[in-house]
């Protein structure tokens, strides 16, 4: 039990990690953009558990918006700025601030609460499986998620001994975002047969928060479609 940070966790795969961390004990903080919504998520998992509002699209305004927060066993960053560019219809603005909230407002939130991290803490960063698969669309998703391997590389030693390493999930079959989503071509590449699912991804996550072992790492979450 400890007091963790689930930047992004009032939806998609952040809400999940969330619950499952708010389950086992853990004093739980999300957030989310809007005060609004950063309070509505944190009401639905229950008592203990502080919603604040946070946007990562706008750095400088990070800093004050973490200054409650006084102790941080274990911080995941699941935030992002969903866009589709192709480099024929890009768009300059959507890809500033989706590689701003991955590239530099990830950073800042790590440079924030560093000092506040408790002697066994932890950093999970969220990227995707994009990295090695684009697709159509892809262009500003893949970029920012092969960057965080590289920030993670460079982080560790600066935070050191605290860890730091990166989740790549698949497409997530039971997520809001693909489970009405029939016959996704990743089921026929997959050699396990079906989609990776939200808890296999939430499993993950809490692998790498615990294991002391794993240092500055890319774990990918997928059920094997890069090897086919």
């Amino acid at each position: 039990m400890g007091t963790a940070v689930v930047v992004g966790g009032t939806g998609g795969l952040g809400l999940p990690i969330a619950a499952h961390l708010a389950a086992r004990g853990d004093t739980v903080v999300v957030t989310s953009r809007t005060k609004d919504g950063a309070e509505a998520a944190a009401a639905e998992l229950g008592p203990g558990v502080q919603g604040l509002a946070v946007d990562l699209s706008k750095p400088e305004t990070i800093e004050a918006a973490l200054e409650s927060i006084t102790e941080v066993d274990h911080l995941v960053l699941t935030a992002m700025h969903p866009t589709t560019s192709t480099l024929a219809e890009f768009d300059v603005a959507a890809a500033v601030t989706a590689h701003t909230v991955k590239l530099v407002g990830y950073v800042e939130v790590v440079r924030v609460l560093r000092p506040r991290f408790r002697p066994a803490a932890s950093v999970v960063l969220f990227g995707g499986v994009a990295k090695e698969l684009p697709y159509p669309g892809s262009t500003v998703v893949t970029t920012h998620n092969a960057g965080l391997g590289g920030l993670a590389k460079t982080l560790a030693g600066q935070i050191a001994p605290h860890r730091i390493n990166v989740i790549h999930p698949g497409v997530v079959g039971d997520s809001p975002r693909w489970r009405e989503v029939p016959n996704h071509p990743h089921v026929a590449r997959s050699p396990i047969g079906r989609l990776v699912t939200v808890a296999e991804i939430v499993d993950a996550t809490d692998f790498l928060l615990r294991n002391s072992g794993i240092n500055g790492q890319e774990l990918y979450v997928e059920g094997g479609v890069l090897t086919s």
